[in-house]
């Protein structure tokens, strides 16, 4: 007699780890592990949510008919090429459901979102990654490592946990060297954040020109809802039409959509937060360059900080607990020798910061 057993390949994979949310013996803590907003939900938002609980025994519409006409309405897309899910995680495995399967091959870059394989592997696909070059997305690499089983394609723009971004030219380089049949997914989780950059695309106009691009966003960033679990992808007519099927009828929940509506929509609480992030993430990166640590050029909401070796990354993280705050480790993402701190409030910025002097300190 066997137990039932998973699909091969299932128990290859490596479950996803989020970010530490505690320090055993610590009560209060900062935490910067999880890339999350730092002044967390608008209080528009949050009145939406305590209006949502009296109708919670209310099925969601699948649809979502009231947010994706919003989104549709500012950014002057199509509704019916918008996509809901639970995260854009939930999107990102529905294209791996759709399009893959044993013997496919789905294509991301070196140090791209761990979620990209691990969806991969779950529908029984081959993730592969391509090496990147002074932790950027390479296009030639990429290019390069296209085969004949290739079927998905994974950009995140700006990359977690680098910052890095392909320009518009470089990514539209990859679109155009990529055959018909293979569908390219610009991850934009961090668009909203990217300010004064005239290079970038969240690759929204790439979609509306081709009919193998998709753009997947979230609302776990710049709107502070990781907790309500809520993204959107825009997408050619056919590729709709195919996640409409697979996804759930209800995956979407009611809160969710009336919390993200009303997110959406306070647009003075996002200048707000976009306008910390913009001055908090260049003194940051300033502040720890002084010390002699390597951060690159990074765009989002966190910074990538890389020590002199792997020993000394984890003095240094142990170093940051042992003042209350919680770094992200991301030797998961092939970087042992890195940090990675989302931006928060202006005194747990300045926490890290000194913190990290005194560790630099001690450390020459």
């Amino acid at each position: 007699m066997t137990t039932p057993q998973p699909q091969p390949g299932i128990l290859d994979i490596a479950p996803y780890k989020g970010g530490e949310s505690k320090i055993a013996g610590t009560e209060k803590v900062i935490k910067l592990s999880s890339n999350e907003g730092a002044f967390g939900p608008s209080p528009a938002a949050v009145k939406a949510l305590e209006q949502a609980a009296l109708n919670i025994h209310r099925y969601p519409d699948g649809h979502a008919p009231d947010l994706r006409a919003a989104i549709a309405g500012r950014y002057g897309l199509e509704p019916s090429r918008i996509v809901l899910g639970a995260g854009s995680d939930e999107i990102i495995n529905m294209l791996c459901q759709a399009y893959v399967g044993p013997g496919d091959e789905v294509l991301y870059s070196e140090h791209g979102f761990l979620m990209y394989g691990i969806s991969a592997m779950a529908a029984g696909a081959t993730p592969v990654k391509a090496p990147e070059t002074d932790l950027k997305a390479d296009v030639d690499n990429l290019l390069a490592a296209v085969t004949d089983n290739t079927r998905l394609v994974f950009i995140a723009n700006p990359n977690n946990p680098t910052g890095t971004f392909l320009t518009a030219d470089e990514l539209a380089r990859l679109r155009d060297g990529l055959r018909d049949d293979i569908l390219l997914i610009v991850d934009a989780a961090y668009a909203e954040y990217v300010t004064g950059t005239p290079t970038y695309t969240d690759g929204m106009d790439m979609v509306r020109g081709a009919d193998n691009v998709v753009m997947t966003r979230t609302f776990s960033k710049m709107y502070g809802l990781g907790g309500a679990r809520l993204g959107w992808a825009y997408m050619p007519e056919a590729v709709a039409a195919v996640l409409n099927r697979v996804r759930g009828p209800f995956n979407v929940s009611v809160p969710a959509q009336m919390a993200g509506l009303a997110a959406f929509n306070d647009t003075a609480f996002t200048d707000m937060c976009r306008a910390h992030n913009d001055e908090w993430l260049k003194r940051t990166q300033d502040a720890l360059r002084q010390l002699g640590l390597f951060v690159p050029d990074g765009v989002g909401n966190f910074v990538l900080v890389r020590f002199k070796d792997v020993a000394t990354a984890e003095a240094a993280d142990e170093h940051l607990k042992s003042n209350g705050i919680i770094a992200r480790r991301v030797a998961g993402y092939g970087l042992p020798d890195c940090l990675r701190i989302t931006i928060g409030k202006a005194d747990e910025m300045e926490a890290v910061i000194a913190a990290l002097r005194d560790f630099m300190g001690a450390d020459t």
